[in-house]
């Protein structure tokens, strides 16, 4: 089972290249503060780093997520 990672979207893609905001869209973000958790495969990893500068990326922990 691959690692997964929290992925958080804390700048607006307003501006952005289309190739960007298109990114950030196929990683399940929608809104600021959005956030999405993803195993960390290659290709999410690369298009992590593609919008490294929109994201924050974190490691996933079950334990610390709030429960509804």
């Amino acid at each position: 089972m691959a690692e997964k990672i929290v992925i958080k979207l804390v700048k607006s893609v307003i501006g952005r290249k289309p190739e960007q905001r298109a990114t950030v869209r196929s990683l399940g973000l929608r809104k600021i503060s959005s956030c999405t958790v993803q195993e960390a495969t290659p290709s999410i990893l690369g298009m992590v780093n593609t919008v490294k500068h929109l994201v924050e990326v974190r490691p996933y922990a079950p334990d610390q997520e709030q429960k509804k």
